[in-house]
C-alpha cells in the first residue's frame, strides 16, 4: 500500500466535493479528490437535468393535447417513448459530459479512485491501495434514493428516480410514492406523457409547502389534472408477474388494491455515511451514524472534519451543495483557522405545473406579527392569456422594517418570480424599494406587484 500526503482530502466528486477541492486548491492547498463511484454530479446524472428533460417533453404533449382552449385543434398526438426517452438520455449524457471533462483536466495526482474509510480523523485507506494522510478532511458522499424494506419483495418493480432516466420506453403504469419535489415532477410529467399514473403521499404535505393558502391553492391545481392522495397509508406489497400489487388506504376509505408496472419511491434519501469508519473518528454520532456539525462552518464537532452538500441533510439543492463546498474547501484548507461561510438567500423551486416556490423564510419559520400580502392567479391578466391562472403567492414582510422576509408561491412562472423574490430578500429590500422598480405590461410580474400593493396596505394598517 502506498501513502499519499496531502494537505485536503476530499471524499465524493459530487457538486459539493469538486467546488470544495477548487475551494482548497485556490487557497494554496495541495487537495485530492477521492470517487469510487462513477463520475458525474446527481444533478446531472440522475437529478435536476434528466429529469426538466422529461419535463420538457411532457410539456410538449400537454400543450398539444390542450391546444384545443385556444381555439387550435391538433389531430392525432401521438407520444413515442422510445423517442423521448433517448432525447433524455442523449442530452443526460452529454451534462454528464461536461462534468466528466472538468474531472479529466484535474492533475492526475490531484484524483483517487476508490472507496475511503477513516482509520482516524486524518488518516484514510483508499480502495486498499492507497494510504491517505491529510491536514484536514471534507465528507461530501451525497445520498441515495431511500428504498425501505417493505417495498423489497417487489424486486425489480420497484424503482427510484435514478432507475427513471435509463428506461428505454415509457411503462403502461406507475405508482408514484411521495409528493415532494421528485414525485410531483416525475408523476405530473409521466402522466402528460400518457403514463397511468398515481401519486400516493402518507401526510398532507405537497411539494414542501407550509403556507395553508398556498398549500390550498396547490392542491386545488394539482388535483384537476393528477391523480393525487394524500394520507395515505401503504397496507401491504406484493409481486404478481411482471406487475406491483399495492394495498393502501385513505382515513375513513375503504382499502384500495391496484396494480402498477412500477412502483416509484420518492419519499426521501439517505446519507452516504455509512462504511465510512466515521466510528474510528472522534466524531459524535446519532442513533442514524449522523456527525454532530457546525452549520455556519460545516466543521464536525472539533474535529478537521468537515461535512458539505447532500450528506449534511441540510438542503439537498445544486447551488446550496456548491455553497457548502467552498465553505468546506476553504475552511479546510486554512485549517484551524476555521470561519463561518456567507449564505444566499434560502430558494427551492418545484418544476411541476403550476410550479410551487419559497423564498427566504417559510410560513412556519416567520415571526408572529409579520405582515402578509397575496395575490391570487385567478384573474391576472397575463396569467389567464395563457390559460396557466391557478395558484397564489403570498409574501411575508417584517413590521417594523418593511423589508421582505419571505414568500411561498404557487403559479405560473414561479421559477422567475422566485429568482426576483429572493435576490430582494438578500439585498433586504423593503416593500416600497420593490414598488419602486419597473414592471411592464402585460407580464405575469404584475401579479407580484398586486401582492406587494396589498402588502404594503397591510403595513399601513
Amino acid at each position: 500500500m502506498r501513502t499519499m500526503k496531502v494537505d485536503v482530502a476530499v471524499i465524493g466528486a459530487g457538486t459539493a466535493g469538486m467546488t470544495a477541492w477548487k475551494a482548497a486548491s485556490k487557497s494554496g492547498a495541495r487537495a485530492v479528490l477521492i470517487e469510487d463511484g462513477p463520475y458525474g454530479t446527481t444533478c446531472a446524472r440522475v437529478g435536476c437535468m434528466p429529469s426538466k428533460l422529461l419535463i420538457a417533453a411532457a410539456e410538449a404533449a400537454h400543450a398539444a393535447n390542450h391546444a384545443a382552449a385556444f381555439g387550435v385543434h391538433v389531430e392525432g398526438v401521438r407520444v413515442n417513448g422510445r423517442e423521448v426517452m433517448a432525447r433524455v438520455r442523449s442530452e443526460r449524457d452529454r451534462f454528464v459530459g461536461f462534468t466528466l471533462r472538468a474531472i479529466e483536466s484535474m492533475p492526475d495526482d490531484s484524483r483517487l479512485r476508490g472507496r475511503a474509510r477513516f482509520l482516524s480523523d486524518t488518516t484514510l485507506d483508499v480502495g486498499g491501495h492507497t494510504r491517505v494522510e491529510a491536514l484536514s478532511v471534507v465528507i461530501a458522499t451525497g445520498t441515495r434514493p431511500n428504498v425501505p424494506a417493505q417495498y423489497l419483495p417487489l424486486g425489480d418493480r420497484v424503482i427510484v428516480n435514478d432507475d427513471v432516466f435509463d428506461w428505454e420506453e415509457l411503462p403502461d403504469s406507475v405508482l408514484v410514492v411521495g409528493a415532494g419535489v421528485i414525485g410531483l415532477e416525475l408523476g405530473q410529467a409521466l402522466s402528460r406523457l400518457g403514463v397511468r399514473t398515481r401519486i400516493l403521499q402518507r401526510s398532507s404535505h405537497v411539494g414542501g409547502l407550509r403556507d395553508p393558502l398556498v398549500y390550498q391553492s396547490a392542491v386545488a391545481a394539482l388535483s384537476k389534472e393528477l391523480d393525487l392522495v394524500l394520507e395515505a397509508a401503504i397496507l401491504g406489497v406484493r409481486r404478481v408477474g411482471r406487475e406491483a400489487e399495492v394495498r393502501y388506504q385513505v382515513p375513513g376509505s375503504a382499502e384500495v388494491v391496484e396494480r402498477y408496472d412500477y412502483v416509484l419511491l420518492a419519499a426521501g434519501r439517505t446519507p452516504n455515511l455509512d462504511d465510512l469508519g466515521l466510528e474510528h473518528t472522534n466524531a459524535t454520532l446519532n442513533e442514524r451514524g449522523m456527525p454532530t456539525y457546525d452549520a455556519a462552518t460545516l466543521r464536525i464537532d472539533d474535529t478537521p472534519i468537515f461535512i458539505a452538500g447532500d450528506v449534511n441533510g441540510i438542503l439537498p439543492l445544486l447551488h446550496e451543495a456548491a455553497d457548502d463546498g467552498r465553505i468546506a474547501g476553504r475552511n479546510a484548507a486554512r485549517f484551524p483557522d476555521v470561519q463561518p461561510g456567507q449564505r444566499r438567500a434560502a430558494l427551492s423551486i418545484v418544476f411541476s405545473d403550476p410550479q410551487l416556490a419559497a423564498v427566504g423564510l417559510r410560513f412556519n419559520e416567520l415571526p408572529a406579527d409579520a405582515a402578509v400580502g397575496e395575490v391570487d392567479f385567478a384573474n391576472q391578466g397575463r396569467s389567464r392569456i395563457l390559460l396557466k391562472n391557478q395558484g397564489k403567492l403570498r409574501l411575508y414582510a417584517d413590521r417594523s422594517s418593511e423589508v421582505l422576509l419571505g414568500a411561498e408561491m404557487a403559479g405560473p412562472s414561479m421559477e422567475h418570480i422566485a429568482h426576483l423574490l429572493a435576490w430582494s430578500v438578500q439585498q433586504r429590500l423593503t416593500v416600497q424599494q420593490m414598488l419602486a422598480m419597473p414592471f411592464y405590461h402585460p407580464v405575469i410580474e404584475e401579479g407580484l406587484r398586486t401582492a406587494l400593493q396589498y402588502l404594503a396596505a397591510e403595513l399601513r394598517d
